[in-house]
């Protein structure tokens, strides 16, 4: 733990938050933003690139994350600022924009639909954005 700093916080997608989030904290972590694109199991392990299930508990990629939201609400009640993020994208996930608010609508979190933002290298594809109409 730093001195003078209020707030530690991660982005992750939730897959190994049940794994280090104890670790996590130990080291002063105090906020978490959680990426969650979509609510559909298929969907989401597209998003993140793994397929299937998770190694070490025979679970799919979608329910390990799925238990890590609930671990990290469980925590939240005595340390951690929530936040879970959605980058809404049109042709992939602008139908679940309800769903989202009504998965989240009472738990101790704040939701952020976000833009797209490409972090591999790859060119933006313009038409996936949903932005003002």
């Amino acid at each position: 733990k730093l001195e003078g700093l209020k707030t530690i916080a991660v982005t992750t997608n939730g897959i190994n938050l049940t794994r280090l989030l104890p670790r996590l904290k130990e080291a002063g972590l105090n906020a978490i933003n959680i990426s969650l694109d979509t609510l559909v199991p298929a969907k989401f392990e597209f998003i993140v690139r793994r397929k299937g299930t998770d190694l070490s508990s025979k679970a799919t990629v979608f329910n390990t994350c799925r238990n890590g939201v609930s671990y990290l609400l469980y925590l939240s009640q005595c340390l951690l600022y929530l936040q879970v993020n959605c980058v809404v994208m049109r042709g992939f996930n602008e139908d679940e924009v309800l769903d989202f608010v009504d998965f989240t609508k009472d738990l101790p979190v704040d939701v952020r639909f976000i833009e797209y933002m490409p972090f591999d290298g790859k060119y933006c594809c313009l038409e996936i954005l949903l932005g003002q109409k």
